[in-house]
């Protein structure tokens, strides 16, 4: 973990077949976990990978880690999330990807993002932000927040954008109804996308894992 040269703290592998030029995939993990959590998927993911999992920034007390705080009795859905917070960190995450980029042997044309729960609102608010820096996003078990996606978002350019989803069909923490949302939103800006469900929580199935490695791999 590198903490002196880097906008945020992150965990490493490297890929397992040498490249000047890796493909990178950076893990952005859920509300009130941390680096390790998607971590522990790394080693079954593609070895040609430079894979990055990242902590969020804010820390929560008495553990865990948050891209931005919410609020869980503040609106009429339960929860309120800091709309604020959430694009500060959106910008962290732009700015260190320009780091990783000029500091490790990757391809800055070849960049994946997978995200869960917290982690997947901001994987989608990056990805629809700044297409031209990311080629893939995988969002797992979360939803898209328009309120945190830069401003005039519509007018980019998404031909090179490719998006994978999923959702739990019994997820307690957010609705799938959310998450049912995603694919017509994606349809309409003209992205190439797909969106699956699965009969679990808040987490991901072994057949999600199985689908979303396998589209992963389609698009290396």
């Amino acid at each position: 973990m590198d903490t002196d040269t880097f906008t945020l703290e992150h965990l490493v592998r490297k890929p397992k077949i040498a490249s000047e030029k890796a493909p990178l995939l950076i893990m952005l993990h859920g509300y009130g976990s941390n680096e390790e959590d998607l971590f522990s998927f790394a080693e079954e993911l593609p070895d040609e990978l430079f894979i990055i999992s990242v902590r969020a920034p804010y820390p929560m007390a008495p553990y865990g880690h948050a891209w931005y705080e919410i609020h869980w009795n503040g609106s009429t859905d339960g929860k309120f999330s800091d709309d604020e917070q959430a694009v500060i960190s959106r910008e962290k995450i732009v700015q260190f990807l320009e780091e990783v980029k000029e500091k490790y042997p990757v391809d800055p044309d070849n960049v994946t993002l997978v995200g869960f729960s917290q982690g997947c609102i901001l994987s989608f608010a990056v990805g629809l932000s700044y297409p031209e820096k990311i080629k893939n996003v995988i969002g797992l078990s979360g939803y898209i927040n328009k309120n945190i996606i830069k401003e005039g978002f519509e007018r980019n350019d998404f031909s090179k954008l490719s998006v994978y989803s999923s959702h739990g069909t019994a997820d307690p923490v957010i609705p799938v109804a959310w998450a049912r949302m995603t694919k017509p939103f994606l349809d309409s800006l003209k992205i190439e996308n797909s969106y699956s469900e699965f009969p679990v929580g808040h987490g991901v199935a072994p057949d999600n894992f199985r689908e979303l490695k396998k589209w992963l791999e389609d698009r290396l």
